[in-house]
């Protein structure tokens, strides 16, 4: 997108870096030499995977269209980046509690900041290894959405073997809507969380995708899914006083109070059909919830990173 389009833009950005990623400490720690979430931790040494996501988005999302959902346990890892972002851009939670109330609170943030149109969300700690066309597929998720702006469009990675620790995504009927110029939109049929190899090795058989966590959907349309999916979590948010001094002392009461919620257990799961995908094809991905994962993708690209000789 050129710079003209870019500030015209009516898209909105979630980047979601609250997690722990503790399924990489022992890399991340022989990496940075002590513990850090993996979204903080220069893997690749071109910056952090949240330095490269923030990258990636603003392709096609201002800056200041984009939200940083962190952890404030986090801030000794995240506080030299967060000092290049407006306070208004940071979505500071007092602990991590899953993606649901992460991305909510995100979208209550955009929706007292009076923004409107389209949002898309994006996890900050994958790897993509062609950006421009990953964020082509992004811009053709809004196109779609801005004819059917009731639904949500996720992002479906081409398979390329039976993976057992991914989320799949089962494709229905085609839509209706013509030509993205990237490729054909499916209703959602099931997803399917993390299923045995044996699962797995069927869906990968039939040509189903990985789900990439990545969406795009109407802000108003979120916010109507999550009070019908989590009608008390959406209710509790309501209250906060947002854009007040109270904010902080209202969110801190609310989050001591919820537990841990999966957009993935309880949204996607529950509302499959509400939902459409996007397949992504001739770009490789990963979640990089495994060293063997990171390893591999070092391998690929020929990196030799100093810490890996250490």
């Amino acid at each position: 997108m050129n710079a003209a389009r870019l500030e015209d833009s009516n898209l909105n950005a979630i980047v979601l870096a609250g997690g722990d990623g503790s399924r990489l400490t022992a890399l991340t720690r022989k990496i940075s030499g002590h513990e850090i979430p993996k979204q903080f931790c220069p893997i690749f040494e071109n910056g952090t995977l949240l330095e490269q996501t923030t990258r990636r988005v603003s392709m096609v999302v201002p800056p200041n269209q984009t939200l940083i959902v962190l952890t404030r346990p986090h801030e000794r890892f995240y506080k030299s980046f967060s000092c290049n972002v407006a306070d208004c851009n940071l979505v500071l939670q007092p602990h991590n509690r899953g993606t649901a109330p992460a991305i909510l609170y995100a979208l209550f943030r955009l929706a007292r900041q009076r923004r409107r149109g389209t949002v898309a969300i994006f996890p900050s700690d994958h790897y993509v290894s062609d950006d421009r066309r990953f964020m082509l597929h992004v811009e053709a998720a809004s196109s779609v959405i801005a004819k059917f702006p009731e639904r949500v469009l996720l992002l479906g990675i081409s398979a390329d073997k039976p993976e057992s620790q991914y989320g799949w995504i089962e494709p229905g009927q085609a839509l209706d809507f013509g030509v993205t110029g990237i490729g054909t939109v499916f209703h959602i049929r099931r997803f399917w969380e993390k299923p045995p190899l044996d699962v797995a090795l069927e869906l990968w058989r039939q040509g189903f995708f990985w789900n990439s966590f990545v969406m795009v959907a109407r802000i108003e349309a979120l916010l109507d899914l999550f009070a019908r999916a989590l009608p008390q979590l959406y209710i509790s948010f309501a209250q906060v006083y947002f854009g007040t001094t109270r904010e902080t002392d209202t969110i801190a009461q609310l989050y001591d109070n919820i537990p841990s919620v999966s957009f993935s257990d309880d949204i996607l799961t529950e509302f499959c059909t509400e939902f459409l995908v996007l397949p992504v094809r001739d770009v490789q991905w990963s979640d990089l919830g495994e060293p063997t994962r990171v390893l591999n993708i070092i391998a690929q690209l020929g990196l030799r990173p100093k810490w890996l000789a250490a």
